[in-house]
């Protein structure tokens, strides 16, 4: 029996995946209480609640620059996990580039993280789709901070004050996720 390869073995993981997240996600759910200030990053795997403090953490980007999400702090961060096998990421990207150039004068952040094994793959992709913003390779260990990266595309949108505001698995509706970009980016600091 031949094994299957990792390209093909975790398409078929992650269409599994969103299946069972969709019917879960029509489920009712409570709502989630605020963190007080302060607040400290939630534990690994466990996905970050809306108004927790998003996890920290410091990686090299693909142009070689030191990047630590807290250092963002002041700036609307949209984190966005993806992979070059994965075409709705493909098509955020685009999308997150050209937000990136809109807004980021007004305080907007775009950070990729790839979940691809091989990072000349990636290098092609962010040289091919002109991405305007920093991305990393991501791996499991950055994943679990995250609750486990189980399907992509997966995106956190994260206010000024870092803490998660909204997470999106799947193909979030661009529009939907723009118009909540825009008003936390209408948010002035004091």
């Amino acid at each position: 029996m031949s094994a299957i390869p990792a390209r093909a073995f975790r398409a078929i993981a992650v269409t599994a995946l969103l299946a069972v997240l969709d019917a879960a996600a029509a489920a009712p759910s409570d709502p989630l209480p605020s963190s007080p200030p302060g607040a400290r990053a939630v534990p690994a795997l466990a996905s970050p609640a809306t108004n927790a403090v998003a996890p920290d953490f410091a990686r090299t980007d693909l142009a070689g620059h030191r990047l630590r999400l807290s250092d963002y702090r002041g700036k609307v961060v949209l984190l966005n996990f993806w992979a070059t096998w994965c075409e709705p990421c493909l098509a955020e990207i685009q999308t997150f580039s050209r937000w990136q150039r809109q807004y980021g004068a007004d305080r907007l952040q775009v950070v990729g993280v790839s979940m691809d094994d091989d990072p000349a793959v990636v290098v092609d992709a962010v040289r091919r789709y002109q991405v305007a913003y920093p991305v990393l390779m991501g791996d499991e260990r950055l994943g679990d901070l995250y609750g486990g990266v189980l399907g992509l595309p997966l995106s956190y949108l994260i206010d000024s004050s870092g803490h998660v505001v909204a997470r999106y698995q799947g193909e979030p509706k661009l529009s939907e996720l723009e118009t909540r970009l825009q008003a936390l980016l209408a948010v002035r600091r004091p």
